[in-house]
C-alpha cells in the first residue's frame, strides 16, 4: 500500500502533474475484477468475471483461499458475460446469505443465493445455491449485472436491454420484459418453492400488462448503480449506444420511472418510433459525449467517507475506454463534472464499511481513491523547500535549483478544501515569502500551479 508522508517530517515540495484525485495501489493479482463489495466488516470481496470471489483484508492482502468458486456454472464467452454482481444480505453476519448475478453456460441471466460454510466468514459453500430468478438473454452483450440491497431491505437488480445494438426488440420500453429494467424483489424469506416475493408497493403490481418485478424501465445497459449511504438516493450510470453516456440520480422512493431508452440516448432523441411523450420520461442529471475516446461509463458511488472532506458529496464514476475517472458534484445550482486521466480500464467501484472508495482495473488491480489535495507522495524530485513548518506569521518558499521562472499561482486551502488565500506571482524569484499572519492556527494545504500546468502540493501547520 502507498504510504503517506508524516506531516512534521515534510520540508519540501514535489513538482509533478498532480490532479485533484489520486489512486493508491491497494491489492493486485486478480483476473478481470468486475465487482467490489463489503459484507458489513472491514474486508472487501472482489468478484472475478470467470466465476470466483476473493477476499481482500483491510491491509490489502488477499486471502489465498477463494471465498467462492462457481466457474463451472458461469458462462463467460462474451466480453460482457460472466459473474457480474454480488450483494450481501443486510443480515449476512447472522444468516450467512449473499446473492450473485451471473450468466450461465446457456448465456442466460441467473440471480442466485449462496451461503457461507457454517459461521466461517472466509469460505462459502458452492453447493448451497438457491436459484432466485432467471431470464433469457437474446444476445451476449448488455447484461447489466449489478445487485444492491436498497435502504428498504429489498434486492435491486439491473438488467440490460438484451444486447445487439439499438434495442432491436424494444425490450427497454416493453413492460412485459425484464430486460432494460431495474428490478426490485423481496428475498428475505426465500425457499425452493417460493424463491422471492413481490413488494406490495412495486409500481406495476396488479397491472396485467407489466411484470410485477419492475421498479424502473427504459434503461440500455445499467452496468452499475448504487445508493447514497447518506440520503438513500439512487444513482444509475447507463451505458450509451454510440454518442452519449448518462448518469441518473433520483430519490430511492421514486417508482415506475421511464429513463427513456431506446427513444432517447441521454438527452438526445435516438429512435422515437412508438415512443410516449418525453414529458413522461426521466432524463439524466448529467451526460457526456463520446469525444476524447470516451465510450462506456462505469458507475460508482457518492463519497461519504471521513478521510477526504473535499470529496464528500461527489459522485465518482469512470470510463472504460478513455481511462478516465470523473466526479460529479452539485455546485451553485447545477451538476458539474470533472474528468481526470489515469492508466486503466475502470470497470468497477467499491465502497468499504467506512465509506472510502475503491476502483478496479480490468487488468487485475484494485486502487483506493484519495484526494490529491490531502495526499502527498513520499518521492521527491525537483524539490522546493518550504520553511518553517510549523510556521507562525510567514511561510517561505525556496525555488533555488529549479527551472521555475514563469507566472505561478500559490493557493492555500484549509483542511475542508476551502480556498483561504490565493497569490499570483508574475515572475518567480528563487525565494518567495507569504504573509500568513491573518490565518488562524491549524492545518493547511499549499498548492502551487505554474502557467505551464505543473502543480505541487504540500501540507503545513500554523502555530
Amino acid at each position: 500500500m502507498k504510504k503517506l508522508i508524516t506531516l512534521f517530517c515534510i520540508s519540501c515540495l514535489t513538482f509533478c502533474f498532480a490532479q485533484d484525485l489520486e489512486l493508491e495501489s491497494f491489492a493486485s493479482g486478480f483476473n478481470r475484477p468486475v465487482n467490489i463489495k463489503h459484507a458489513g466488516d472491514d474486508r472487501l470481496f472482489v468478484v472475478e468475471q470467470d466465476g470466483i470471489i476473493k477476499i481482500v483484508n483491510s491491509d490489502g492482502t488477499v486471502e489465498t483461499t477463494n471465498f467462492l468458486d462457481i466457474d463451472n456454472i458461469v458462462g463467460s464467452i462474451g466480453n460482457e458475460q460472466g459473474l457480474l454482481g454480488l450483494a450481501f444480505h443486510p443480515d449476512f453476519a447472522t444468516n450467512g446469505y449473499f446473492f450473485v448475478n451471473y450468466t450461465n453456460n446457456s448465456g442466460d441471466t441467473v440471480i442466485s443465493r449462496f451461503s457461507r460454510i457454517g459461521v466461517d466468514p472466509t469460505i462459502a459453500d458452492p453447493n448451497s445455491e438457491l436459484i432466485i430468478l432467471t431470464y433469457s438473454q437474446p444476445y451476449t452483450n448488455h447484461n447489466g449485472g449489478e445487485l444492491q440491497f436498497g435502504p428498504d431491505g429489498y434486492l435491486y437488480i439491473s438488467s440490460g436491454d438484451g444486447g445487439s445494438g439499438g434495442d432491436p426488440q424494444n425490450n427497454s420500453q416493453n413492460l412485459n420484459s425484464l430486460l432494460g429494467k431495474l428490478l426490485r424483489i423481496d428475498v428475505n424469506n426465500s425457499s425452493a418453492s417460493n424463491p422471492y416475493a413481490i413488494p406490495a408497493d412495486n409500481p406495476f403490481v396488479g397491472n396485467a400488462s407489466a411484470r410485477d418485478e419492475i421498479w424502473a424501465y427504459g434503461l440500455r445497459n445499467p452496468w452499475k448503480f448504487s445508493f447514497d449511504s447518506a440520503n438513500d438516493d439512487l444513482w444509475i450510470a447507463d451505458v450509451g449506444q454510440n454518442a452519449r453516456e448518462e448518469i441518473n440520480q433520483i430519490a430511492s422512493t421514486a417508482a415506475g420511472l421511464n429513463y427513456g431508452w431506446r427513444c432517447y440516448e441521454g438527452n438526445s432523441s435516438y429512435n422515437l418510433s412508438g415512443c410516449p411523450s418525453s414529458s413522461t420520461m426521466t432524463f439524466p442529471v448529467s451526460e457526456y459525449s463520446h469525444s476524447g475516446g470516451r465510450c462506456s461509463i462505469t458507475g460508482g458511488y457518492v463519497y461519504r467517507g471521513s478521510t477526504y472532506p473535499n470529496l464528500v458529496g461527489s459522485y465518482l464514476f469512470g470510463d472504460v475506454c478513455s481511462q478516465e475517472i470523473g466526479y460529479l458534484k452539485f455546485e451553485n445550482g447545477s451538476w458539474n463534472s470533472t474528468f481526470e486521466s489515469f492508466s486503466g480500464n475502470w470497470v468497477a467501484f467499491g465502497e468499504d464499511i467506512n465509506g472510502e472508495l475503491y476502483v478496479s482495473n480490468l487488468s487485475g488491480s484494485i486502487f483506493k481513491i484519495s484526494d490529491a489535495l490531502l495526499s502527498i507522495d513520499e518521492n521527491t524530485q525537483n524539490t522546493i523547500s518550504i520553511y518553517p513548518n510549523p510556521a507562525n506569521t510567514v511561510l517561505n518558499i525556496d525555488f533555488l535549483g529549479t527551472a521555475i521562472t514563469n507566472s505561478t499561482t500559490i493557493n492555500i486551502f484549509d483542511i475542508q478544501g476551502k480556498l483561504i488565500k490565493s497569490i499570483l506571482k508574475d515572475n518567480i524569484d528563487t525565494f518567495t515569502s507569504i504573509n500568513i499572519s491573518d490565518l488562524k492556527s491549524g492545518f493547511y494545504i499549499l498548492k502551487i500551479k505554474s502557467e505551464d500546468g505543473e502543480k505541487a502540493t504540500q501540507k503545513f501547520v500554523i502555530n
